[in-house]
């Protein structure tokens, strides 16, 4: 009955098949809605993904009820069917290669893995939110991208969602409404109404570019992407010897034409690096316009400087002074042995107000604490 794949996106629309044969109105609307769906949870916990899938592809009581036992049938013989695969591609390869299915039969059982080897991992799986960007496999990069994806719009949107009380009848305002009526025996007398919160909070953010970061590149981008699809009170730009602005490009363009039109026209791609010079252009040219005491500068950089360090100082004095607070973001600060010591690093150290790592999905997700 079931034809197992690799792909997580093809099982879930294998099982959006499998209950329409048990009478569920699946379509091809649901499966979409679905997917779509998976972008907005933290999906690595098998309890919370079927949750997701219960709220999607249920459309009456009955459904529901017979949701989790259909579910349980289903992924159980799933991984019936990959003991089986797995057994199969054994004998025909060397015990060297890579299982492809273990990480999909791992999640089934609760992300439980008692075998030692290092296994190929989804995002669905709890491992891939932590391993190193650099030390990523190609088989693993498409899901990768999509799990920073999805985090990167949830951050967004809960940058974005703030609400204020609001004499005008918009939005009922529920905590509000019944503790304004406690003193009244709980009868609803009074309404309290609240609207969105007009957000004057901005972002910029400046990632390096240069060979030295060209492992952890491409990841930091699809995630500047991501952002500001859904925040739109935010400017991009890349460095390396020199700095170029983005936001446009990042705007207009899907993330794999972005990505091409980033390594064609930006000569800076996998080069040298000059904080203190593409610092200071930002200075000179989009500080009037960009910075103010609510703004967040973000830097992703290790800070490997090979240009002027008195540049480097003035501008990041400069940058503290006119912003809210500077983020910087450094890939070699998720080494347990990492220590400042670059020349690059050291003089900006006294300016930044949060220093931290972003070698993986785990240190993006940490950084919706201090926006």
């Amino acid at each position: 009955m079931i034809q197992h794949r690799e792909s997580f996106s093809a099982n879930i629309v294998r099982f959006c098949r499998f209950l329409r044969q048990k009478s569920f109105a699946v379509g091809v609307e649901e499966e979409a809605i679905t997917l779509q769906a998976l972008q907005f949870i933290d999906y690595i916990k098998p309890s919370i993904f079927r949750m997701a899938l219960k709220a999607t592809l249920c459309r009456s009581k009955t459904q529901a009820e017979e949701f989790d036992a259909l579910f349980n049938d289903y992924w159980h013989q799933l991984s019936k069917a990959i003991d089986a695969k797995i057994k199969d591609f054994k004998k025909q390869k060397p015990a060297s290669q890579q299982v492809p299915f273990k990480s999909l039969k791992t999640w089934l059982h609760g992300n439980r893995n008692d075998e030692t080897e290092e296994t190929a991992t989804y995002s669905i799986n709890e491992k891939l939110s932590k391993k190193d960007f650099s030390s990523i496999p190609d088989d693993e990069v498409d899901e990768l991208m999509l799990l920073i994806r999805a985090l990167a719009k949830r951050l967004a949107a809960k940058k974005n969602r703030r609400y204020e009380f609001s004499h005008k009848i918009k939005m009922p305002d529920l905590r509000r409404t019944l503790r304004k009526n406690l003193r009244r025996g709980g009868e609803l007398l009074e309404l309290a109404y609240r609207k969105p919160k007009r957000n004057r909070g901005k972002l910029v953010l400046l990632c390096d570019v240069s060979k030295s970061m060209e492992l952890y590149t491409a990841f930091l981008i699809q995630f500047m992407y991501a952002f500001q699809q859904v925040y739109g009170r935010m400017e991009t730009f890349t460095f390396g010897t020199s700095l170029k602005k983005i936001t446009t490009l990042l705007k207009e363009n899907n993330f794999r034409e972005a990505l091409q039109l980033l390594g064609a026209e930006n000569n800076d791609w996998a080069g040298g690096t000059r904080i203190g010079e593409s610092l200071d252009s930002f200075v000179n040219v989009y500080s009037k316009k960009m910075l103010d005491s609510k703004t967040i500068v973000i830097i992703l950089s290790d800070g490997w400087d090979k240009g002027n360090l008195e540049l480097l100082k003035k501008s990041m004095r400069f940058i503290q002074i006119r912003s809210k607070k500077i983020i910087w973001l450094n890939p070699l600060a998720g080494y347990n042995s990492f220590t400042p010591d670059v020349v690059g690093m050291q003089t900006a150290m006294p300016f930044i107000d949060v220093f931290a790592p972003v070698h993986n999905v785990e240190s993006l997700r940490r950084l919706g604490k201090w926006l």
